[in-house]
């Protein structure tokens, strides 16, 4: 299914917005933000800015093929008229997101927005099941977040795409992302019956 960008996105932000409200009490992310105002947004920092948004922006910057999971087999679904049906892959994809704090307070507040979404994509690397949203909600699909080493020149690069200014930032790397085909699934029967031939090999005749 082609929605599966958009549902991982959506599942990584509201996961990262359920996390920082939670975090409450006087030291907590909550109380630095009154009216709840802190956010975590799709849209890039500048965009952010723009709209007079604070928090924590979750933008998709690069979207891959992933390389490992080429030769996947098709997916085989038994049908109940007999037979099944042959699926075929779908195309794994790897999506990289740029994670940058946005407040127009001090840098302790961005750090400290930054570290939370650390600490929550640590400590919950793999999210599945009820946290799942839009098309993936329902379906037994785990998206993986993983925090990948990025190099001064490679981030450079990034934000000279943004035309902006560098800022606090890391990047995730986060699988499974799908597409499915629109190839339409193969059909085989089960075997009816099986008969037994044989034959002789001969070879060539001696001159």
């Amino acid at each position: 299914m082609y929605p599966s960008l958009a549902a991982t996105s959506e599942t990584l932000r509201q996961f990262l917005q359920d996390g920082m409200a939670s975090d409450i009490g006087p030291a907590g992310l909550a109380a630095l933000f009154t009216g709840g105002t802190l956010s975590v947004s799709l849209f890039t920092p500048q965009e952010m800015v723009t709209q007079q948004q604070q928090g924590l922006s979750l933008w998709l910057y690069r979207v891959v093929r992933d390389e490992s999971r080429l030769n996947d087999p098709p997916r085989v679904r038994p049908l109940s008229s007999g037979g099944v049906e042959i699926i075929a892959p779908p195309l794994p994809l790897r999506l990289h997101y740029l994670v940058t704090p946005v407040t127009d307070n001090s840098p302790d507040t961005e750090q400290r927005i930054l570290g939370r979404a650390m600490q929550l994509l640590h400590s919950s690397p793999t999210l599945a099941g009820a946290v799942l949203r839009g098309e993936l909600a329902g379906t037994d699909v785990e998206i993986n977040a993983r925090l990948e080493s990025l190099s001064l020149d490679e981030t450079a690069r990034v934000w000279e795409a943004l035309e902006g200014s560098y800022q606090l930032c890391v990047s995730y790397e986060v699988t499974l992302a799908n597409i499915e085909s629109i190839t339409d699934p193969q059909r085989a029967m089960p075997v009816e019956s099986v008969r037994n031939d044989y034959g002789v090999i001969v070879g060539a005749e001696e001159s």
